[in-house]
């Protein structure tokens, strides 16, 4: 398939330096930027909102906020949606007290409070709507997402390969590794900053599509892959769609080499994303949720040793959000 056909116009390309809190970097942030405590009042409802799970049980997904009067936790998660949307796009909820209930009921808990921020949609094709990020001890391969292995995932942007991106993440972390599976996040205008000052070229390139990796998340008779540029812009908004070793998968399945242009490109991404300045670190604790703005801020996950006792490994339970389309996979 021929990117662009001779007679197309040009894509929509953002070719001015973006200098507001969109394009923050590390220099510009601190760890009360990204944090969202809550109160003593707002605890003393999660308690409220578990007894009520006992008393009226229900299948987690039927569960909504409109069942419960939380006051104070609905401004926990306005805090949270203003950071998502107004800050810096990333934050993480932390003080909830997770050992004094069982998981189940937190997940129930974390389910009900994620649709403050938006309405929660599925993250596979077969439905699933509250997904496990933990290592099942497979290859990262077609079929078998980033998240069910150990390995470092670079920043990219959840299912940058759909149909429909996700507008934000939620996790909830149930037990964080032994050692390493840090996150970081990287502002999406930020990294366009440094690529349009240093590789004008490479970035035009980025917008025009390449080949993704579907990761086996479609129809069965449908295409493994899919084309779709890596940044664009609409006069307004900057999307990206961001992962480069589902790209080069892609390409791999198609039996095609990436062309020169594209791997100096990816490389140049890799340069950038690589210096310390462009990024923050947050690790996530066990009994913190932490959301994300998926279109304004890329995320990535280190390599990781779990513990030896598999109740204790690494254990994350993931949302997605998006208000647009239908609650389906492809939106």
């Amino acid at each position: 398939m021929a990117d662009q056909a001779p007679d197309s116009p040009a894509p929509l390309m953002l070719t001015e330096l973006i200098h507001d809190h969109r394009a923050w970097q590390a220099v510009d942030i601190q760890p009360e930027d990204w944090t969202v405590h809550v109160s003593k009042d707002a605890i003393s409802e999660l308690q409220g909102m578990v007894s009520h799970i006992r008393a009226h049980p229900l299948p987690v997904l039927l569960r909504t906020s409109e069942e419960f009067s939380i006051p104070h936790l609905r401004d926990a998660m306005a805090a949270t949606k203003n950071a998502l949307d107004y800050g810096f796009g990333f934050c993480v909820v932390q003080g909830l007290p997770i050992d004094d209930y069982e998981i189940d009921e937190i997940v129930a808990c974390f389910w009900v409070l994620g649709q403050l921020v938006d309405r929660p949609v599925a993250q596979k094709w077969d439905g699933t709507m509250i997904y496990d990020v933990t290592d099942t001890g497979e290859e990262f391969r077609y079929g078998v997402r980033g998240s069910y292995t150990n390995v470092e995932l670079p920043f990219h942007n959840d299912n940058a390969f759909g149909t429909t991106v996700p507008n934000y993440v939620g996790l909830l972390c149930r037990h964080s590794a032994m050692k390493g599976g840090e996150s970081r996040f990287c502002s999406v205008y930020s990294l366009h900053n440094q690529l349009l000052t240093t590789y004008p070229k490479l970035l035009k390139r980025l917008y025009r599509p390449v080949s993704f990796d579907r990761q086996a998340e479609h129809a069965k008779d449908a295409d493994t892959t899919v084309r779709f540029p890596m940044f664009s812009w609409d006069g307004q908004r900057l999307s990206a769609r961001m992962s480069i070793s589902l790209v080069k998968k892609g390409y791999a399945l198609t039996d095609k080499p990436l062309d020169p242009e594209l791997e100096e490109a990816l490389q140049a991404i890799e340069e950038i994303t690589g210096d310390s300045n462009l990024w923050v670190e947050a690790p996530i604790q066990r009994g913190q949720f932490q959301y994300l703005n998926n279109l304004d801020v890329l995320h990535y996950r280190n390599t990781f040793d779990d513990h030896a006792d598999s109740n204790l490994q690494r254990h994350l339970y993931r949302t997605w959000h998006r208000n647009s389309g239908s609650r389906a996979y492809d939106g």
